[in-house]
């Protein structure tokens, strides 16, 4: 992976989940996160009746910034099982714009850098329980869930920084996050993941507006319309 050296455990953990290498946190055994000269080694240990699935999720590319697709040998492995429906949302607008209007003073690497991206988990009044970097999207996302599964963080809705792609969403029904929020445009599939597996999706939020894409149980008092998607065709 290309990605920022940071909050390595949660990202093993997180991709273990995402990928479905692994079933819960439980079938991790041992992770062990060391640098070597020209970069770090993660070397992870899975449960017995987990490890043939290696095989199964064989991946060709080493160097990416960790999109869940690239590098899979099929594209019958891009529809993978989704194990639960998303729960009903306990949050409402206000509580998204709180969020939005808060995540920088949360984001101490890109501060620093101005070139990563961030995940947030927030509690159902909008207050940020936990955040997570890196130069890719999709490594921010999973240091997110490892560290919420390793840590045992409930979280009312999950806040990203970036575009919301098929990976990402599917990211979140991993999680089993009611809702994922995302700063910039989804794409089309993202759409229809989310849709068709009842995960609310709001998408170009701001301080002051957001664009409803799903909201199966009408908690924001909309229901996303055709039409209404950006022209962002693809994954």
């Amino acid at each position: 992976m290309m990605m920022t050296p940071a909050d390595l455990p949660a990202f093993a953990t997180g991709f273990m989940l995402t990928e479905r290498l692994a079933d819960t946190a439980a079938d991790i055994v041992e992770i062990d996160a060391f640098e070597a000269e020209a970069g770090w080694i993660v070397r992870v240990a899975l449960a017995e009746h987990c490890r043939g699935r290696i095989q199964d999720r064989v991946r060709h590319r080493s160097s990416d910034t960790g999109c869940g697709l690239c590098g899979i040998a099929s594209l019958e492995q891009l529809h993978r099982p989704v194990a639960n429906h998303p729960a009903r949302p306990t949050t409402d607008a206000a509580a998204l714009f709180a969020a939005i209007g808060s995540l920088r003073d949360h984001q101490s690497l890109n501060r620093a850098t101005g070139a990563v991206h961030a995940a947030a988990a927030c509690d159902a009044r909008g207050g940020i329980v936990a955040v997570c970097e890196d130069v890719g999207r999709h490594n921010a996302l999973d240091k997110l869930i490892g560290r919420l599964m390793l840590e045992e963080i409930d979280a009312s809705f999950v806040l990203v920084t970036s575009r919301i792609s098929f990976e990402m969403v599917d990211k979140a029904l991993v999680l089993g996050t009611p809702l994922l929020v995302g700063v910039s445009a989804p794409t089309s599939m993202a759409i229809d993941h989310a849709r068709a597996h009842g995960l609310a999706l709001v998408a170009l939020a701001r301080a002051d507006a957001m664009l409803v894409l799903n909201d199966p149980y009408e908690t924001f008092g909309l229901v996303a319309k055709e039409g209404l998607e950006p022209p962002t065709p693809g994954l």
